[in-house]
């Protein structure tokens, strides 16, 4: 573990931070160490938030080359401890996602990557707006503690191979502090300070291998499939480039993946999903991008085949070895999932279901209007700050493609909390669902690859 926020920084003055800010404003490319020592300034309160605004502002509109980029990240990564693991062990390697409405492949991917022999340390955020948290959705396990110190998050994949757990304020402050200021001055929507901000955290967990599910669709945050495939090819080449292995895949997002919507239902899922064979069954596409995904993180770590991989990300899958590990860690992270279960059995909750009003095909499952509606029912934080109902959500009954009949179910909403929210929710989830009279494919889930 190297801690780099203790070393002493050559601060640039307040004059040539405004000039860095110009130079950038006029689109030239900047120098590796103004970008450094303007991280390094920044982080440690030198450089004053209006200055880094401005410096957002300025990349948000004229962009960054890959180099920059590239230095950004590393000096972000470098504003706080990075984690080294030992060497000799098995391969190290995480996936990261881009966030969806329904995104459980986490709870699947990584303790599949690690019943594949792979160690996978795994920081993962929370939920604010249409997106759940990973971490929210794992703490409806009673007991799971997602606040790990970086001592037991080290320990807990030492021991059993994978640790899923909240980014600690030691990991890359200087991402913390930048974000809060492109969330207020609309800088968000920048490519080159994405990268950053996802790739840093990403690196300082220390995983060789990194692997990223750039989710495109109305229920993302990436919304055209161009945008998403210049993330993610930003992504791939910025990780390259600070040597590790990369790939990643722009998937759908224009419906909710998988049935489940929320937080507890969607843990339910999940374990679902790897309690029995897949294939053939509702939840094999779920499954196969799961795979997909674990498949990549094998193949790059140990350096075998693709297909190889394929085959032993489903047979550690079908065999049970996947789920196992997802209860070895959710055990050793406090969890008791016995507890998780029984009250879920029990729960005591306010029910709607919606219909359909007539027959035909489910050609489309609005994943934002799906999210809006769970966010209206306690699912999800409108903003920082909001109290979670883990037992809301709602329970898809069908899937895109599917033929319905009048009156078959489309889905049911659940909330603990928000009796009085239910019927507008229900209207607006009714809303969600295009039922056409002629046959309709499901769309591919996997759009690019790199």
């Amino acid at each position: 573990m190297a801690n780099n926020a203790g070393r002493k920084y050559d601060i640039i003055p307040n004059m040539i931070a405004k000039q860095v800010i110009e130079k950038k404003r006029e689109g030239k490319a900047l120098g590796s160490a103004e970008i450094r020592e303007f991280v390094r300034g920044f982080t440690a309160g030198d450089i004053p938030d209006y200055q880094m605004s401005a410096l957002a502002m300025a990349v948000c509109c004229q962009g960054m080359t890959v180099r920059e980029t590239a230095d950004l990240t590393d000096a972000m990564m470098r504003s706080g401890v990075t984690l080294e693991w030992p060497a000799g062990g098995a391969p190290t390697a995480d996936k990261h996602s881009t966030g969806g409405v329904g995104d459980k492949l986490s709870f699947i991917i990584q303790p599949l990557a690690a019943a594949c022999g792979l160690r996978v340390p795994s920081l993962v955020g929370r939920g604010l707006g249409l997106t759940g948290g990973t971490a929210d959705k794992l703490e409806s396990v009673p007991g799971y503690n997602a606040s790990l110190t970086l001592g037991e998050f080290r320990e807990t994949v030492e021991r059993v191979g994978v640790a899923m757990a909240c980014q600690t304020a030691e990991i890359c402050p200087a991402d913390k502090k930048l974000y809060a200021l492109r969330d207020v001055t609309g800088t968000v929507a920048s490519i080159p300070l994405i990268t950053a901000s996802i790739l840093s955290k990403k690196l300082a967990e220390g995983a060789g291998t990194l692997v990223f599910d750039v989710k495109c669709g109305s229920g993302a945050f990436m919304r055209e499939r161009g945008d998403a495939l210049a993330l993610a090819e930003s992504l791939v080449s910025g990780a390259k480039a600070a040597g590790r292995g990369a790939a990643a895949l722009v998937t759908d997002m224009d419906a909710p993946l998988g049935f489940a919507v929320g937080n507890a239902n969607e843990i339910e899922e999940a374990i679902d999903v790897m309690s029995r064979p897949a294939r053939g069954t509702r939840h094999e596409p779920l499954a196969a991008l799961g795979v997909e995904f674990a498949a990549r993180m094998v193949s790059l770590a140990q350096g075998t085949g693709l297909e190889a991989a394929r085959e032993l990300a489903w047979s550690r899958l079908d065999d049970g070895a996947a789920l196992a590990k997802f209860l070895e860690m959710v055990a050793a992270q406090g969890g008791d999932i016995e507890a998780f279960r029984r009250r879920r059995a029990s729960r005591c909750v306010h029910r709607w279901r919606i219909s359909a009003m007539k027959s035909g095909h489910v050609r489309r499952i609005d994943a934002a209007a799906v999210a809006l509606a769970a966010l209206e029912l306690g699912a999800g934080r409108a903003k920082e700050g909001d109290v979670i109902d883990f037992d809301a959500g709602i329970s898809l009954a069908v899937g895109r493609g599917e033929r319905v009949a009048v009156g078959a179910e489309l889905a049911t909403l659940e909330t603990a909390t928000r009796q009085d929210a239910l019927e507008s929710a229900a209207g607006a989830l009714y809303r969600a669902f295009e039922i056409v009279p002629e046959p309709c494919e499901p769309p591919r889930l996997v759009l690019e690859e790199l």
